[in-house]
């Protein structure tokens, strides 16, 4: 292990993290021109983290300062994990320098601690945007500055660091190990040969979506500050909002029908998006996990539809309805949650935890499907489950026909890696293992008091506890019950929300830059 080479290039990274933090020192002050007490202590806790965020860059720079630039598989490893690890530890500065309340508890405000801080962070970077945040529009409580941070560490996390570090700066032959590490997954192709080239066409198409959303929403009504916060939450599949009811609280069918539109985009491989780009629509309509994905989204949409979510919302609080309306409702209601779950966005305009059992059974099975491999969506990622499919087909084959042998083909063509069948079957053995146990640490570790304060039934705690793990794990945000889309994760006790701290961090990179680190032999020299 090259550990010199580790530290040089982490210190880099501190630094890119100090720098974005900068970009949200101008939203201490209101449009007045004037800054409150409260944006101060935003503005000075946004200071003090760029400051240690520089200082503990130029300790990692000058520690590994003469290390060789070759950089193998390991180091690539090590510099992905621990960059999220360290990305959650300083994300979560200003939360704790600002004095951020995030609950009131018998009517004295909490302000966030370590936990709390570390939880919303993680969030952030991982683009899950899960929050303990009970108040977010009170500006008292949560400093403008601090929400557009907030929002920011979407942003940074959407395409990963790793990503705009390896576009920004170029590690030369290292892009390769690092971008591979940090975009793992059954697709190892890009869209151009040399890696730092991809990386410039992935972050360009990131932020030219990104730009693009912010002017629409500009335009159908939302401030600046609310666009651009949205618009990063978006196309990050991210969900972090600035109104508590989400982007139900615009109350805006243009908004809606918009953000769909870029949810299902953020979700799509940014590869196929390219070939769109150089006018070949051949590739993209031609690609079976596309294909997938949207057969996953209308039928979703239309059995949720079918199972009559219109009878058991809330449309009855939106005043006299006609037919039409009430089916324009239904569907526009049911698309959004649908692709909002699957591309683990996690924006909410309905509850759907008042839906019917079948619908919120179904968007609790999205959440274990995910995005497209090369998107900025979380999950298990489609193409995992279509291989998964074909190998237990194949498998189930050569139980009575052994001598025949036959290859995994996607698209027509042979898949000719040997290992793949097997790192799939391992995936998802894993994903089974950790949401197993985790569900059962959680219920272990959570007090019953936490459902009575939150006014839930105590005999949903283990499918409560489950949806949260799988919220968490899978980048989603919100679940079912304690964790619904009007809910939160701040009545979780701190070992609870370290918990899903971790959780989060395992689902954003895929778990094995984050499991390795907890192996020795991985840390000893070659």
């Amino acid at each position: 292990m090259n550990h010199r080479l580790v530290f040089r290039l982490l210190g880099t990274i501190c630094w890119l993290i100090g720098l974005t933090m900068a970009f949200s020192l101008p939203f201490a002050w209101p449009s007045v021109g004037s800054q409150t007490e409260f944006e101060a202590r935003g503005f000075y806790a946004l200071i003090a983290a760029i400051v240690i965020s520089a200082a503990i860059g130029l300790v990692l720079r000058n520690w590994g300062r003469g290390a060789p630039d070759t950089l193998y598989r390991k180091e690539a490893m090590a510099i992905v994990g621990l960059s999220w690890v360290l990305a959650t530890i300083l994300g979560a500065i200003p939360y704790l320098g600002a004095g951020v309340v995030y609950n009131v508890v018998d009517g004295v405000e909490q302000p966030m601690g370590i936990a709390d801080s570390l939880f919303e962070s993680q969030s952030g970077f991982s683009t899950t945007g899960a929050t303990v945040l009970t108040d977010i529009e009170n500006e008292q409580w949560v400093p403008r500055c601090i929400l557009f941070w907030r929002s920011s560490t979407h942003f940074l996390g959407g395409l990963g660091i790793i990503v705009l570090f390896v576009a920004v700066l170029g590690q030369g032959s290292a892009g390769k190990a690092l971008m591979r590490t940090e975009m793992p997954g059954p697709k190892s192709e890009g869209s151009h040969e040399r890696m730092q080239h991809t990386a410039w066409i992935f972050a360009a198409i990131y932020c030219g979506l990104n730009l693009l959303l912010t002017l629409i929403l500009k335009l159908e009504g939302m401030t600046w500050f609310e666009a651009i916060c949205h618009a990063f939450g978006t196309m990050a599949t991210g969900g972090f909002s600035t109104l508590n009811a989400s982007l139900g609280g615009f109350e805006s069918k243009a908004i809606e029908y918009t953000v769909i539109v870029f949810m299902l985009l953020a979700g799509t491989n940014f590869t196929l998006l390219y070939f769109i780009l150089i006018r070949k629509p051949g590739k993209f309509l031609g690609d079976p996990e596309w294909r997938t994905y949207m057969t996953f989204v209308a039928g979703s949409t239309l059995l949720v539809m079918a199972m009559g979510i219109w009878v058991t919302t809330d449309f009855d609080l939106r005043g006299d309805m006609s037919a039409s309306e009430e089916l324009e409702a239904a569907f526009r209601d049911g698309l959004f949650q649908v692709v909002s779950i699957i591309t683990t966005t996690g924006f909410g305009t309905a509850d759907f935890d008042l839906w019917n059992s079948f619908s919120k059974a179904l968007l609790i099975v999205l959440m274990f499907v995910g995005g497209c491999a090369g998107s900025t969506g979380g999950g298990m990622k489609v193409i995992r489950h279509i291989l998964f499919i074909k190998i237990l087909r194949r498998e189930i084959e050569h139980s009575y026909r052994p001598s025949v042998v036959r290859h995994i083909r996607l698209n027509g063509e042979p898949l000719t890696d040997p290992d793949l069948p097997h790192s799939i079957l391992v995936y998802f053995g894993l994903i089974a293992l950790i949401f197993t146990a985790s569900s059962q640490i959680l219920v272990g570790i959570e007090p019953d008091s936490t459902w009575v304060a939150a006014g839930q039934p105590v005999s949903n705690k283990l499918v409560d506890s489950a949806s949260a793990v799988a919220a968490t794990m899978h980048n989603i945000g919100p679940g079912i019950g304690i964790v619904g889309p009007t809910r939160n994760y701040a009545l979780f006790s701190a070992p609870s929300k370290l918990l899903f701290t971790f959780l989060m961090m395992l689902g954003r990179l895929e778990l094995f830059a984050i499991l390795v680190l907890m192996v020795p032999s991985f840390w000893r020299d070659r």
